[in-house]
């Protein structure tokens, strides 16, 4: 049943070429990056947010402008901390269509070369543009699952660093 599996996924990424291969190991990257994010906002985010709301509140005055300046960095390294890698995975988001796009551009090229040697033999085409489709869907269909997947993060992400903003009063 694995081997199965396995020489089900290896034929597929025969099919596509070598570029298919950069495309599952952007998108091992960017699910992992994504499954950072969450695991942190399930086992992290309230602890370190509690402790900075708690370094906050023990604060004796909280009106001078030392204490706003105090409060900017509590917010912004809050801010940093929530955000993590956020901007990396939407990079891998942006960068699996073009590398699909690089699929189809090297399949393309296989489809001519064939065409060169073999004088358009229409199964030496066909390996070619398998070749270039194959990548461009795959690059399309982990792009979109990102997509998703950031959408959810950067709601969370907002909603986390306005609510802790909220919790830093300046009133004691």
């Amino acid at each position: 049943m694995f081997y199965d599996a396995y020489l089900a996924i290896i034929t597929f990424m025969d099919l596509g070429g070598n570029v298919l291969w950069l495309i599952a190991a952007l998108t091992f990257l960017m699910w992992t990056l994504i499954f950072e994010r969450v695991w942190y906002f399930l086992a992290e985010n309230r602890n370190y947010l509690g402790q900075a709301t708690e370094k906050w509140e023990s604060r004796p005055e909280r009106n001078s402008w030392t204490a706003h300046q105090i409060r900017a960095a509590l917010v912004s390294q809050a801010s940093s901390k929530i955000t993590g890698s956020f901007p990396l995975i939407q990079t891998c988001v942006a960068l699996c269509p073009l590398l699909g796009l690089l699929g189809t551009v090297t399949g393309m090229i296989a489809v001519f070369e064939a065409m060169a040697t073999q004088g358009g033999d229409a199964r030496s085409m066909a390996a070619g543009v398998s070749q270039a489709t194959i990548p461009t869907m795959a690059g399309m269909i982990a792009s979109l699952s990102g997509l998703f997947a950031t959408t959810f993060l950067k709601r969370r992400i907002d909603f986390e660093i306005e609510l802790f903003e909220d919790h830093l009063t300046m009133d004691h």
